[in-house]
């Protein structure tokens, strides 16, 4: 067994041999690891220290957003080479004892809607999460790596930056590279790599919540070795994380690996996928015997859009918010309630010119 261990005492950029917070294929490796062994990684939260067991709402005015997320790693995968699937075993993820979900000005899926600071401080303990801001709220676990992948290969992050600078220049929410509190901090890797805020082919920051312990991710090799790291742990999330975070924590990661060889270039696989062959957590909150649900569709003020799943997400979560709302909870309150245990479905993309979009709160959260 290989491992990577943190000093929690200390943020990514005072260990950085060891991870980074920004995709670049030149990031020396922390860890060369053979496939079929198994791989213990700690991860750091998502936000590297800037929240901590004693912020309060408004400190997160000045959170610094640029060292968000800390990834550790990159693992080098001995025979993982461009063109090939790299099997990605998820083990075990082992939790924090605290976790924390908040609400950040500018931030977030109805950002537009909440503009004051909030947070949520969770105690972990048992498989359930708990918070005095949410009394009679009871989280179950189902613990997942919000930010996992491989990095991209140079041709494949040229491609990146100009796609991203294109839709920018279109109004798109896009965050450039930005060298301030890049690790590594050595150029030119500090002013080349790529934030780790969305998603892309490689991974990266996807917040699936079925990537539970059992799962097997498979993700295009696009560099040789994979240069495979993660982080940004969750203890729970909804299918959706609106408030733009879930039950935040560090972790500890088990893992190993399988080269599947030309696996992603033979069957034209650009993006991930993933399988496993059991439930990805306890079937009452995968599938829940107690819920309460809203649609949204693309309709509003009057105005009647087309097949827009933004727009019914956005009236899906409003009205779970008000029901939510009506049952005693603040706005800021229902907000997080929805980012960490409302599910998302998209019900229907056919009826034109409505899309319809569920949001599904599992009523047996709420105890005592």
């Amino acid at each position: 067994m290989k491992s990577i261990e943190l000093d929690y005492t200390k943020r990514c950029a005072g260990e950085p041999g060891k991870g980074h917070n920004r995709w670049h294929p030149d990031i020396p490796p922390a860890l060369e690891v053979e496939p079929g062994e198994e791989v213990v990684l700690q991860t750091r939260n998502a936000f590297d220290g800037e929240v901590t067991t004693a912020t309060r709402p408004e400190d997160l005015n000045n959170v610094n957003l640029g060292v968000v997320h800390p990834l550790t790693g990159p693992v080098y995968v001995q025979g993982a080479q461009p063109g090939d699937l790299l099997e990605v075993n998820i083990l075990e993820i082992e939790p924090a004892s605290w976790g924390f979900t908040t609400i950040i000005p500018g931030f977030g899926f109805l950002r537009d809607l909440f503009l004051d600071p909030y947070i949520v401080h969770w105690n972990i303990r048992d498989g359930f999460a708990e918070s005095p801001q949410l009394p009679g709220v009871r989280v179950p676990g189902a613990p997942f790596m919000g930010t996992i992948g491989v990095a991209p290969s140079r041709q494949l992050r040229q491609e990146i930056l100009l796609r991203e600078d294109e839709l920018l220049r279109r109004g798109g929410a896009v965050m450039g590279p930005e060298p301030l509190e890049a690790v590594p901090a050595s150029e030119p890797l500090a002013s080349e790599g790529l934030r780790t805020v969305p998603p892309r082919e490689h991974g990266g920051n996807m917040d699936i919540k079925q990537l539970t312990a059992g799962t097997r991710l498979m993700l295009p090799v696009f560099t040789p070795g994979a240069l495979f790291s993660a982080g940004d742990a969750h203890f729970a999330q909804g299918d959706s994380e609106c408030c733009g975070t879930a039950v935040e924590m560090d972790c500890t990661l088990h893992i190993s690996f399988r080269v599947l060889s030309g696996e992603a270039a033979r069957r034209n696989l650009r993006f991930p996928i993933f399988e496993r062959d059991e439930y990805f957590t306890d079937p009452s909150m995968a599938a829940p015997r107690r819920f309460l649900a809203s649609t949204g569709m693309c309709i509003a003020d009057g105005v009647n859009q087309s097949e827009d799943a933004s727009l019914a997400a956005r009236n899906a979560l409003l009205t779970m918010i008000q029901l939510l709302m009506e049952r005693g909870w603040s706005r800021e309150q229902a907000y997080c309630i929805c980012s960490v245990a409302v599910d998302l479905k998209i019900s229907e993309v056919v009826d034109v010119p409505n899309f319809v979009v569920s949001a599904f709160l599992p009523l047996d959260i709420f105890v005592g």
